[in-house]
């Protein structure tokens, strides 16, 4: 993705020319904005008095703003949708008369309307595609206000099945470049022979002559190293006439490239540059990286000739709290969570991503599915009074898909081609799930003479894969599929180049013999043993992504139940079990982690038959990270570990050890009256102690206590809060409400803490705990002003904590 250089000089609610007008100028429209939730008629309208108007920073997700009620829908979290405008007004010198002025939105939820100084410039249906649209023509270059208005409508709110948010709540921005100019999203660099010694680099430049005359001009192109040296240079002439468009291709070589991959995602920067005469017009620099991969049908996946199984999470946009708006740094903590326990690969279900998550997965080094689409047309199945409960809605992007399909994963690609951590493209996420809306014969009795024919599958795919590799034939296509049997028997898996199956373990030797040359992997899979197992030690196999990496708002059950909770990871960024475990497979660190049960909950959970039992998953044993239990109940303490043996020890008794060869599903186990004290595990390898873990029983609530987990550069906060004991352990039946008070230059985010039942407004003062614990997201509202956060509760020591 283009990166483009910041404005010179900013000055409050203007835009202004400065001496440098060769470069191309961008500004982040984040501040400035009034919103309301209104439909009035006259609101694009320049004179249209707006004074009233609630002042909002853009991103902003306005299904946050007002409570949920048990009325609006399950699917998305049972969050308001609705109407609403934003207005914000800026001004432009004369200097930049003769330049291409442009609005871009990363994201707007959804049906986006957009108006400048009353006239209509454009609207994007779809929420999750990113646009722009020129404004040239209709700016005031006096110094004068325009006025920018958008208006949002997200009436149709149960039209997902997960949280989707409302509002513009990714980034906006106001650019302006020379008539003369590399176009939006006009980079595309791709390295089409890597090897250790040498690697060959295209760049293509699509360059727009938005002047009246033609234009004689010179295209450089400069590789930057990762340390910021120039290793290659091009240069290609070319004369473009008035109004013309046209892609130039330069080659470049670079020497014993550094190669991008998970342990060193080593990045290189392109760099182009037109000049006419000698002077320089234009100017974009991108990020790209030097790697070779390739998926093979016997034996998986290979970056830079190494082979690497995909140990994936599948991860919606939202982050709790702060629903859909979500700043990067909280992204970034997200990503190093994930990595910290092992996982090198994301899946955007189902949807494109914010184009920050990209980026951070370039730096960090994770490997990316990028995912457009939940379904094709007709709409699936949505549900509103819990998941698959009651009657369901037919709102949704179906509505619009047959208009825009093909335009909005094109743009995706288009976008976010650049990216090195991507590694596929998928057109959908189970849109051939049987009878939601498609169906067929081979369904048996499950098949619905009524439905929507399967053989639509392919109708409707087969545009969106051609239409990808027109964008970028240098990476697979794939879909997500949830009947592999449907959608083989009208040959919708055969327009894939890879084929994704979703919980379909059972198929994957069949389907292989029969399908020698499908490139088969878990596209969405539990969390237990048994679906790993298959995939460490099946070399065809090359992927597993996780339903999901962090518990998501919407999918939920009945009220007032908000959201899902299927991650590693609960809605507030705490650590579930079931992510130790996944630590414990994948992780190249030492590991050992202790949990605990009843023994009443683990022989119900083994008799279900649901898989690995004892992980706090549906249907299975709730195991919990405390060792507070009632006195002498029969406990199961489970150990998930790493390491070749692990010895449990009881207030300082050792109550046996344990060889990683006895594990079940995995997991180690013993059964033990509860005695309150300290229970500690110890990993053991080669006889020495190489990890520990202990759980304490806590006492009384005493105090609270504050943690700083995360400082971003985009000066937000993320302090974690708990509820502890005198001696500072965590009461994890603490569910008190405490008091919020940023103190200074600060403000409130977002509250949460974990429970998917927790309805409170997030930005309000005051907050309950869960299981002893929470997350408080602020921002600062003046870095050069001195803040700080209190915490308090009655018959509690309050706690305060610098900013």
């Amino acid at each position: 993705m283009n990166k483009l250089l910041p404005l010179p000089i900013l000055i409050t609610a203007a835009l202004l020319a400065s001496a440098a007008l060769a470069q191309r100028q961008e500004q982040r429209l984040d501040s400035g904005w009034r919103f309301s939730k209104t439909d009035p008629g006259a609101a694009m309208q320049p004179a249209f008095d707006d004074s009233g108007w609630r002042a909002v920073r853009v991103p902003h997700d306005w299904s946050m703003d007002e409570p949920l009620r048990a009325d609006l829908g399950s699917g998305n979290g049972y969050a308001a949708g609705g109407i609403a405008w934003y207005r914000r007004s800026f001004a432009v010198g004369a200097e930049q008369k003769g330049r291409v002025a442009r609005i871009s939105f990363d994201g707007v939820y959804e049906r986006a309307q957009v108006w400048i100084n009353g006239q209509y410039v454009g609207g994007r249906p779809f929420g999750y595609s990113s646009f722009q649209f020129e404004l040239t023509p209709y700016l005031k270059f006096d110094g004068s206000p325009n006025v920018l208005a958008v208006r949002v409508d997200h009436s149709r709110q149960m039209d997902s099945r997960y949280f989707t948010g409302s509002g513009i709540y990714r980034d906006a921005r106001l650019s302006f470049t020379d008539a003369l100019h590399i176009a939006p999203w006009g980079t595309y660099v791709t390295t089409p022979q890597v090897s250790a010694a040498k690697a060959e680099v295209k760049a293509q430049a699509e360059l727009i002559n938005a002047a009246t005359t033609a234009r004689q001009l010179t295209l450089r192109a400069e590789l930057l190293a990762p340390d910021g040296r120039v290793v290659a240079t091009r240069e290609s002439q070319a004369r473009l006439a008035a109004g013309e468009r046209r892609a130039l291709a330069q080659t470049l070589a670079v020497n014993k490239p550094q190669r991008w991959s998970l342990e060193t995602p080593a990045l290189y920067t392109l760099r182009q540059t037109v000049l006419v005469q000698g002077q320089l017009v234009d100017q974009t620099t991108t990020p790209f990286g030097i790697r070779s991969f390739r998926f093979d049908a016997s034996t998986g996946f290979t970056l830079n000739d190494r082979s690497v199984k995909l140990k994936g999470v599948c991860l919606h946009h939202d982050a709790g709290s702060l629903g859909a708006a979500v700043p990067v740094s909280v992204l970034e903590r997200r990503l190093q969570q994930l990595k910290d326990i092992g996982v090198n690969a994301i899946r955007t279900s189902h949807n494109p991503p914010a184009p920050e998550l990209l980026d951070l997965a370039d730096r960090m080094g994770l490997l990316v599915q990028a995912e457009a689409f939940d379904e094709f047309t007709p709409t699936k199945n949505k549900w509103i009074e819990g998941w698959n409960v009651g009657v369901p809605g037919r709102q949704g992007y179906g509505e619009m898909f047959a208009e825009w399909g093909v335009r909005d994963v094109e743009d995706m690609v288009r976008r976010d081609r650049n990216h090195p951590s991507i590694i596929m493209w998928s057109v959908g996420n189970e849109v051939d799930y049987p009878n939601d809306p498609f169906s067929h014969p081979v369904l048996g009795a499950r098949y619905r003479p009524a439905a929507p024919p399967a053989s639509d599958l392919v109708r409707w795919g087969k545009p969106l894969v051609d239409a990808v590799r027109r964008m970028d034939p240098t990476r697979p296509v794939t879909a997500a599929m949830a009947s592999v049997e449907m959608s083989d028997a009208v040959g919708f898996g055969e327009l894939f180049d890879v084929a994704g199956y979703n919980y379909q373990e059972a198929r994957y030797a069949a389907d292989h013999a029969k399908f020698p040359k499908r490139v088969i992997y878990g596209s969405e899979n539990r969390h237990d043993y048994r679906a790993w197992a298959i995939v460490r030690d099946t070399p065809y196999i090359s992927a597993q992504f996780l339903w999901t990496g962090f518990d998501y708002l919407g999918e939920a059950g009945r009220w007032p139940l908000r959201a899902a909770d299927f991650g590693l990871f609960d809605l507030a960024g705490f650590m579930k079990p079931r992510g130790a475990f996944r630590a414990s497979l994948w992780s190249d660190k030492p590991v050992v982690y202790l949990a605990a049960a009843t023994a009443s909950a683990t022989l119900h959970a083994s008799q279900s038959g649901q898989g690995t039992p004892l992980l706090d998953q549906q249907k299975r044993a709730k195991v919990a990270e405390h060792w507070n239990w009632p006195a002498g109940e029969s406990i199961v303490v489970s150990a998930y570990a790493n390491t070749t043996e692990v010895q449990l020890w009881l207030n300082g008794r050792l109550v046996g050890t344990q060889k990683a060869a006895d594990a079940v599903e995995g997991i180690l186990s013993w059964t033990l009256p509860f005695e309150a004290g300290e229970l500690k595990a110890v990993g053991l390898k080669d006889g020495k102690p190489v990890a520990e873990f202990k759980l304490e029983t806590a006492g009384a609530a005493a105090r609270v206590e504050l943690k700083r987990v995360a400082t971003g550069k985009d000066g937000v906060e993320q302090v974690a809060f708990f509820v502890v004991d005198a001696q500072g352990r965590r009461v994890p039946d603490a569910a008190q409400k405490l008091r919020f008070e940023p103190l200074g230059a600060a403000e409130i985010l977002g509250i949460g803490n974990g429970n998917l039942a927790d309805v409170d407004d997030p930005k309000d003062a005051e907050h309950a705990v869960h299981e002893g614990r929470g997350l408080a997201v602020l921002r600062r509202t003046d870095n050069a002003m001195p803040a700080r956060l209190r915490v308090s509760a009655p018959g509690l020591a309050a706690a305060e904590l610098p900013l």
